[in-house]
């Protein structure tokens, strides 16, 4: 089956992929085990890396070879500019990015626990980050558009703009909150952690789950990441499922950003290609990025994930 919406070409917008969302800096942190409540326990490293879902998603399509940008907001801190820097350096354009005086930047400290790489999230954001407003022409300024459930009354308006200049969208969203249903509503590519579907829906089984968001938002596309079982995905009422690529994993955090991030860059590349071709491209992408630390420590390079890719093909 085709990918079931039309991208527009490349002469026709600014950048490839517009992402509107989170930025952050990680501190990373290795632990045997769960921590208990009242106990201490050594870490077995700690590291200090830039993350966040939108940001990470964008880095990898930049990897890729596509004209990125990012739309949200940075704090005026040490972690703002570090977070900024990052961007920068990886090509992701962030003109249309905010600093906010006074502000912190949004950080997370992430517990990893060394033997399987499954991961534990804590973050901050300082309210005064909060987007409030997104120029039409921002949000059209790319052939796709990726938002998250931030700030998502700009999100949801900002796929709405999206949408009508026919640039697809594609959401990360993680929990339901006031305003889940709009903001999908406007959605192209729904593609959602584990948890998600049975939250929105009630509904426990995952199929199932699948087919009345698809049927409720009436989305071209549903997928849901499934770490080291690949994704789950429906399309034009069918279902498809992709395995994972067996690697070493050694921390999960971001795996999901990347796998959004590289189905975006497959999206680009082959506009006309079938959807089991551009789930699996991401699938892979995603498993790579679980070899080393961090959202970004692991993300592979445009010649490493072809040359694999070629390989399971």
């Amino acid at each position: 089956m085709k990918i079931p919406f039309a991208i527009p070409g490349a002469t026709e917008r600014v950048f490839d992929l517009v992402g509107l969302g989170q930025n952050s800096v990680d501190y990373l942190l290795g632990v045997p085990t769960h921590p208990a409540p009242n106990s201490k326990l050594r870490t077995d490293y700690f590291v200090e890396q830039p993350g966040g879902q939108v940001a990470t998603a964008l880095v990898t399509c930049a990897r890729l070879g596509w004209r990125t940008r990012y739309v949200g907001t940075f704090g005026d801190d040490e972690a703002g500019s570090r977070s900024r820097e990052s961007l920068v350096i990886d090509g992701v354009d962030v003109s249309a990015a905010r600093t906010i005086r006074g502000a912190r930047n949004r950080v997370a400290v992430i517990l990893v626990q060394s033997e399987s790489g499954e991961r534990t999230v804590l973050w901050y954001r300082d309210p005064s980050l909060c987007l409030t407003e997104v120029p039409t022409a921002v949000a059209t300024s790319g052939r796709l558009l990726l938002v998250d459930a931030e700030d998502i009354g700009v999100a949801t308006l900002a796929a709405v703009a999206a949408r009508s200049a026919g640039i697809p969208t594609i959401v990360d969203v993680d929990d339901v909150r006031p305003g889940t249903h709009e903001l999908l509503a406007g959605i192209d590519a729904i593609i959602v952690a584990e948890d998600f579907p049975a939250a929105l829906t009630g509904h426990p089984q995952l199929g199932r789950a699948l087919e009345l968001i698809e049927r409720e938002y009436r989305a071209p596309l549903v997928c849901v990441t499934l770490g080291e079982q690949g994704s789950l995905a429906r399309c034009g009422g069918r279902e498809f499922r992709t395995r994972a690529a067996h690697v070493e994993c050694v921390d999960s955090t971001g795996a999901g950003d990347v796998f959004r991030g590289a189905f975006a860059s497959a999206c680009l590349r082959w506009p006309d290609g079938d959807v089991e071709q551009v789930l699996a491209y991401a699938n892979l992408a995603a498993a790579l990025s679980c070899r080393a630390i961090g959202a970004r420590g692991g993300l592979p390079h445009a010649s490493e994930l072809d040359r694999l890719f070629g390989e399971r093909a």
